[in-house]
């Protein structure tokens, strides 16, 4: 039995936050963000809609393209470092939102590699035979916990949500291997310090502003693109293939030039790059699902086509993802 991506969906608020915006609220450019990290613009969430509101609108989409109710989903996880609360799970609240009752619901934390952490565990559940229908979504409010007083930071983030319906119906992208992987020991490079069990949330963390994301530019850059590379080679090599056989690569919207550095280490050809980093930012765990929505609405995929995703976040964690188009039976 093999698991495919049968449907897809995203939501992107409709708020737009514009490098120039960014100009009048902290000290930088848009030519300093543009030439550092590639984006122009990001969404923010309206006030008061929070990630599981922009994870139903999401997954209500992914259905919708695969021709499913959601009763007919059996197992729903949800990828997110911006939950609504601690407890319960985001997924539960996603889960009574989309109506599908007493269907298993379950966050997982991975960062911006959140949304291969889950299609993994989908491509699991359905390929053990465990379950047919497992419906992945991953949504960040990232603006919730991003400090607008950090330059280095602020220009970074948006908000959105990705969906998709993973089942063991043949036909869409048939998930041929995934490989996954996470290094505790440089866990600081991108952190929220407070508002966990070793700082709980006090006068003191507030003021000093520990619940917004902290990361180590420079660093980040470097294992980013070590540990991409590296994982996108191993996820080729368990399907006997090369750079040279992959249609489409989809990496994770973080920065253009980590992204350039990505690509030319594995020597792929900007015209099979897929960017959309420009129009979104950085959107965490939702990202990979973004940018691969916006590919198939934006080309026609043909049977045999790969497609090869990689991402990497917080953790550290990293990961990469080879589908392949094939036809609906």
């Amino acid at each position: 039995m093999t698991a495919s991506i049968v449907g897809l969906g995203s939501y992107l608020p409709e708020k737009i936050l514009s490098n120039r915006d960014l100009e009048a609220m902290v000290e930088t450019s848009d030519e300093w963000i543009t030439a550092r990290t590639g984006i122009k613009e990001r969404r923010i969430a309206r006030e008061g809609e929070i990630t599981s509101d922009m994870g139903i609108r999401a997954a209500s989409a992914a259905l919708k393209d695969a021709g499913m109710e959601a009763a007919e989903i059996d197992m729903i996880l949800v990828a997110t470092m911006t939950p609504d609360y601690f407890c319960p799970s985001t997924a539960a609240v996603i889960q009574n939102g989309l109506g599908a009752k007493d269907v298993p619901a379950v966050d997982l934390l991975a960062a911006c590699t959140g949304y291969l952490y889950a299609l993994s565990s989908a491509k699991a559940y359905v390929e053990s035979g465990i379950y047919k229908n497992v419906l992945i979504v991953a949504s960040e409010k990232m603006s919730a916990f991003t400090d607008f007083s950090d330059r280095t930071s602020c220009v970074l983030f948006g908000d959105g949500a990705a969906a998709a319906v993973v089942s063991s119906r043949r036909g869409g992208l048939q998930i041929q291997s995934v490989e996954l992987g996470a290094d505790g020991s440089l866990a600081d490079l991108i952190i929220v310090p407070g508002g966990g069990a070793k700082k709980p949330a006090t006068l003191d963390t507030v003021n000093g502003r520990e619940h917004y994301v902290r990361l180590k530019g420079k660093e980040v850059f470097k294992h980013a693109v070590r540990r991409m590379a590296s994982s996108a080679t191993n996820c080729l090599d368990k399907m006997g293939l090369k750079d040279s056989d992959i249609s489409w690569f989809v990496p994770h919207q973080a920065n253009g030039r980590i992204i350039d550095a990505l690509a030319k280490h594995l020597e792929i050809p900007e015209e099979k790059i897929f960017r959309c980093i420009e129009k979104y930012g950085n959107t965490s765990a939702s990202s990979i699902g973004i940018a691969l929505g916006d590919l198939l609405n934006e080309n026609k995929l043909s049977p045999g086509d790969n497609l090869l995703l990689v991402a990497f976040g917080g953790g550290l964690t990293w990961g990469s993802a080879l589908l392949t188009k094939v036809e609906y039976e």
